[in-house]
């Protein structure tokens, strides 16, 4: 008898610990931020969240970071493509980031601009301010939106605002609105 209630107590257990398994939500994933329906960036992601990408309907991922960071998944151009999305990958150094490299990424998103997309790194840091230039650039986000959310992860250093502003300014655009400040985090 005993032995039951100890089985069926495991039993409940196991199942509430499913239960919070399951109950892990995409906001769970480092800095997660949803732009549009198809369009999201975050910090590193476990395999177990790329499965919850992959059932809230995400069909590519984008990795800005190296493969061999810390906080790097090992292999995890597999696991997203055993999971049936497709896996990009733009080496962006952290400490030198380009202009190629933000181009990179446009034209993968101007391939298929409907493509729900994860673009991914370390922390959210190279994503957001990628998906802060991409939004203000090509999809028409007002910059003081834009730069909102950007500050909601990080105020960018010295290196990634002159990458910032160099972008903008090669596009026509300020740097400039109403709400944005442009102090740096280091």
């Amino acid at each position: 008898m005993k032995y039951r209630v100890f089985g069926s107590a495991l039993l409940v257990c196991l199942l509430f610990g499913m239960q919070n398994a399951s109950a892990e939500s995409l906001s769970d994933i480092s800095n997660y931020r949803d732009y549009t329906a198809t369009f999201s960036s975050s910090g590193q992601p476990d395999a177990a969240q790329l499965e919850l990408l992959k059932s809230a309907g995400f069909e590519q991922v984008i990795y800005l970071a190296f493969t061999t960071s810390h906080t790097a998944i090992a292999k995890e151009d597999e696991i997203v493509k055993e999971l049936g999305m497709e896996y990009i990958h733009i080496a962006v150094d952290f400490e030198n980031p380009t202009a190629s490299d933000f181009y990179t990424f446009v034209a993968l998103m101007q391939r298929n601009p409907d493509k729900k997309t994860l673009l991914h790194c370390q922390v959210n840091f190279r994503a957001s301010s990628f998906s802060f230039l991409y939004r203000v650039l090509y999809q028409d986000v007002p910059m003081d939106d834009a730069k909102a959310d950007l500050d909601t992860v990080w105020a960018p250093n010295e290196t990634w605002k002159a990458l910032i502003f160099s972008i903008l300014q090669e596009n026509g655009k300020s740097p400039d609105c109403d709400f944005c400040t442009w102090d740096t985090g280091n």
